[in-house]
């Protein structure tokens, strides 16, 4: 059945490789970008675009109302070098400010837009790369919390995504936990700093991190869309690994030396509590419910083939 979707967010990293797909899967799809530079690139997808600012409640209702559609996909994120400057995770408050705003203010505009022309079909975006509550076990299933991050500069980041759970959720829609992402438009700012040797393994590499590669993100997103699914679901792929092991991996499939190690205190004073934390005591997740409930297939089953594929 064909079903009118809205995405915002159209022109992000995973919404480049959603869209193309829900059109080949023939649903008619109008997609968001905050910039008119980049309405060619929707239509060059197929897709009818339209500016928008997340952030504006009346900018959000105007576009959902003129697309009168079925399905809402909520991908507003602000994360981009453009959007946010560079990567910054001792600063993480100030780099994920704006992405922080969509997923509480944004959320909610898109929530009553849905409300206001009748959608009940919605999905939106959460994160599940590395960031699983910090007891128990290395690995963790949909009804284990995430870790709020409590004193870190990560901590507003985790409000913001707890927002997006708890407003969807009582909604009636899909959560999406996305692992790390990798992929056409995500690789390059992943790969740049591993090949300066900027990127080293912390302590003993002992955190644990979940990955996805976008097209296997995008693919869960359309699964959960036609189903109509309901409910927290961690879309990442079938290997959470170590960081000792994924990243000497990484830097051998983009052609760079193995990354150098540094001991936690001394990455501390760098780079922040942050990102030491994901390196040392990092939690990946499980896709099984995923793959259960929602028949969902990964063309990358790990990182270790999409990294080399990738990077080939």
């Amino acid at each position: 059945m064909v079903v009118r979707v809205f995405v915002a967010g159209g022109t992000g990293v995973l919404g480049q490789r959603l869209v193309p797909q829900l059109v080949a899967r023939g649903h008619r799809v109008t997609a968001t970008t905050t910039n008119a530079a980049k309405l060619g690139l929707l239509e060059r997808m197929d897709a009818e675009g339209v500016v928008m600012d997340g952030l504006d409640p009346m900018s959000v209702g105007e576009a959902v109302a003129k697309a009168q559609p079925d399905a809402i996909v909520h991908q507003m994120t602000a994360i981009s070098v453009a959007h946010a400057g560079k990567p910054d995770m001792k600063h993480m408050d100030r780099w994920f400010a704006t992405t922080n705003r969509l997923r509480t203010e944004g959320t909610d505009h898109l929530l009553a837009a849905a409300e206001a022309t009748g959608v009940t079909n919605f999905v939106a975006q959460s994160y599940a790369g590395w960031n699983g509550v910090r007891d128990g076990g290395r690995i963790k299933a949909e009804e284990q919390p995430l870790d709020p991050m409590t004193g870190t500069a990560a901590r507003p980041s985790m409000a913001a995504i707890r927002h997006v759970e708890d407003s969807v959720n009582t909604a009636g829609g899909a959560v999406l936990r996305y692992g790390w992402f990798y992929g056409p438009g995500a690789t390059d700012d992943l790969v740049a700093p591993v090949r300066r040797r900027r990127f080293p393994v912390v302590g003993g590499g002992t955190g644990y991190c979940s990955w996805v590669h976008l097209d296997d993100a995008a693919s869960a997103t359309i699964l959960a869309l036609e189903q109509k699914a309901q409910g927290v679901f961690n879309v990442v792929d079938d290997e959470p690994a170590p960081a000792s092991e994924w990243l000497p991996h990484l830097a051998a499939c983009a052609g760079a030396k193995p990354p150098m190690r540094a001991p936690a205190w001394l990455a501390r004073l760098l780079v922040g509590q942050v990102a030491v934390t994901m390196m040392v005591e990092g939690r990946g997740f499980s896709n099984a419910k995923a793959k259960q409930e929602l028949g969902w297939q990964l063309r990358y089953p790990s990182w270790r083939q999409g990294f080399k594929e990738e990077l080939a």
